[in-house]
C-alpha cells in the first residue's frame, strides 16, 4: 500500500513543478527572446531498509531550456538587433560578472551607454560601449556600432566598438533566476565569435508555442488530479483493510 502512496505522491509533485514551468513559459509567450524551460524528472530508489528498493519517488534534474530560435518581427528601430542564427549577445551583470541572451532590443541610457532594456549594459569585444552625446546610432550585421553626430559628414562616422557576439556550446550554458544564460561554474567566459551576425530593425521573439502549453498545462492538470486519486484509493484500501483486520 505504501508503494503506490509514494508513487503517487512523487507523482503528484513532479506534476506541481511541471505546471509551475509550463505556466512560466506561457507567462513569457511574448517577451523577446525568451527561451522555454525544460524539466526532466527521474526515479530514485528510497534510501534505507530492506524494502527500500522497491519505493521510488520523483526527482527534478537541473531545468534545461529550448534552443530552438523564435520569430523575428521587423520593426525598422536602428537600435533592435536579432541574432542571425546561432549565437548570443553578451551583457554586463549587476555582480561584474558576465551573461547572455538573445534579446536584442537596445537603448542609450543617460550616460551613452548601450544597455538592454533592462538597463544591462553590452558588453562589447574591448569593454562597455559609450556613444558620444546627441549621436545616431547605427549596428551593422558584424556587430560594429558606430555613430554619428548631428551635422557631420558621413566620412565622420566614428566607430563606437563592436557587440560581443559568442556562440559557446549550449551544453555549457545554464539559466539563471533572472532568464539570462550563463557559463557554468568553473567554465571562462565566452570568447567572440565572428561567426555569429546580427539582423538590424528586427527582435527576436519568445520561441514558446502558446498552442502547446496550453495543451501541457491541461495534460499535467489531469495527471495531478489522477495522482490525487490514486492517493484516495489507497487510503479507502487502507481503512478497508484494517475493518478487515478489527472484524476479522
Amino acid at each position: 500500500m505504501d508503494r503506490m502512496l509514494y508513487v503517487a505522491m512523487s507523482g503528484a509533485k513532479q506534476a506541481m513543478e511541471q505546471q509551475a514551468s509550463v505556466a512560466n513559459n506561457m507567462a513569457n509567450a511574448s517577451t523577446p527572446g525568451f527561451r522555454a524551460q525544460i524539466n526532466s524528472f527521474r526515479a530514485v530508489p528510497v534510501a534505507g531498509g530492506a524494502e527500500a528498493p522497491t519505493r521510488a519517488y520523483v526527482v527534478a534534474t537541473t531545468p534545461g531550456a529550448d534552443f530552438s530560435h523564435g520569430p523575428l518581427t521587423e520593426t525598422g528601430r536602428a537600435l533592435d538587433v536579432a541574432i542571425h542564427g546561432d549565437g548570443w549577445l553578451a551583457v554586463q551583470t549587476p555582480d561584474g560578472g558576465e551573461a547572455y541572451t538573445r534579446v536584442g532590443n537596445l537603448q542609450v541610457n543617460a550616460e551613452g551607454q548601450l544597455t538592454t532594456m533592462g538597463s544591462l549594459p553590452v558588453a562589447g569585444d574591448a569593454g562597455a560601449l559609450v556613444v558620444p552625446p546627441g549621436s545616431t546610432v547605427a549596428i551593422a550585421a558584424n556587430g560594429l556600432v558606430t555613430a554619428r553626430g548631428a551635422g557631420d559628414p558621413a566620412i565622420g562616422i566614428a566607430e563606437v566598438g563592436r557587440l560581443k557576439l559568442v556562440n559557446p556550446p549550449v551544453a555549457d550554458l545554464v539559466r539563471g533566476a533572472d532568464g539570462l544564460f550563463r557559463m557554468r561554474e568553473g567554465l571562462a567566459p565566452a570568447e567572440p565569435d565572428a561567426a555569429v551576425t546580427v539582423t538590424t530593425g528586427a527582435v527576436e521573439g519568445s520561441n514558446v508555442n502558446g498552442v502547446e502549453a496550453m495543451v501541457a498545462m491541461i495534460a499535467n492538470a489531469r495527471s495531478f488530479e489522477m495522482q490525487m486519486k490514486s492517493m484516495r484509493s489507497a487510503d479507502e484500501n487502507a481503512q478497508s483493510a484494517n475493518k478487515l483486520l478489527a472484524y476479522g
